[in-house]
């Protein structure tokens, strides 16, 4: 469930009508995940409390390209709220977007303060940008698609092999965690996907409609995964361990942030 809002804020009512919501939702014994902008810890206490499940929250990008993309509110904003969610004992959904201009380094950035955290996020969503007419990013695509440039600096020129790499990594530096496919996927087809879940992604958003763009249709994706032989995890169970930790012929360790959460 998502709201188009900055923060919560004072919006004790509309809070009120959240908390609700999440409380039926939970009741029908389905994992619910919130993404409401910045919290405060006694809005995240209340969510918790409520039944909320996860909290969406994403990074974006790494910190020293955060500026250059948005300006109404800060990186230490953002860790701010995954922390009050983190202590409110809330699962953390947090991750990014490819296609905000960024560079090779900045997607390496982001996955280092992701995989840096005091505990990673149960999940890391990994968007492909929408470029949404009327939005800056947008705009600036639409004007180089005008122009025929090529040279876009990187404004929604992703492709399947950039979602993959980054998806990979997430894999390799957050092995527990649920790499969720998300944003952008109506831009690949059924095989480039089938390389992302290949590449490590064991999630997606399901549903028609995200907080702002398009999403393939619930039946597109139950014959998407049929297609692939995969089986959706039932709700409250975490994500299987892989075979060889079992074996124990690879060990996973925790890596801790330092006290500054990021580079």
């Amino acid at each position: 469930m998502g709201a188009a809002w900055r923060e919560l804020g004072n919006k004790k009512n509309a809070f009120n009508h959240i908390l609700d919501m999440v409380r039926g939702v939970n009741g029908m014994g389905l994992e619910v995940c919130c993404t409401l902008g910045m919290l405060n810890a006694d809005q995240a206490k209340q969510l918790k409390e409520a039944g909320l499940t996860a909290y969406n929250h994403n990074l974006d990008t790494s910190p020293e390209h955060y500026p250059n993309v948005i300006t109404t509110r800060t990186y230490e904003d953002r860790l701010q709220t995954i922390a009050n969610v983190r202590d409110a004992g809330i699962s953390v959904c947090c991750g990014g977007i490819l296609g905000l201009g960024e560079k090779e380094a900045d997607r390496v950035g982001l996955l280092h303060v992701l995989a840096t955290l005091p505990e990673h996020p149960e999940s890391v969503p990994i968007n492909a940008l929408v470029a949404v007419e009327g939005t800056p990013l947008g705009d600036k695509a639409s004007s180089k698609d005008e122009n025929n440039d090529d040279n876009n600096d990187g404004i929604a020129n992703v492709d399947a092999f950039d979602m993959a790499r980054m998806i990979a990594t997430a894999r390799i530096v957050m092995p527990r965690t649920m790499v969720r496919l998300s944003a952008g996927r109506l831009s690949f087809s059924d095989a480039e996907q089938y390389l992302m879940f290949q590449a490590g992604a064991n999630s997606i958003f399901n549903g028609d409609k995200l907080l702002t763009t398009d999403n393939p249709a619930f039946d597109e994706d139950q014959a998407l995964f049929e297609k692939f032989g995969f089986v959706g995890k039932p709700a409250h169970v975490g994500p299987r361990v892989a075979p060889m930790e079992v074996r124990r012929e690879v060990e996973i360790t925790q890596v801790r942030g330092a006290e500054q959460q990021y580079a």
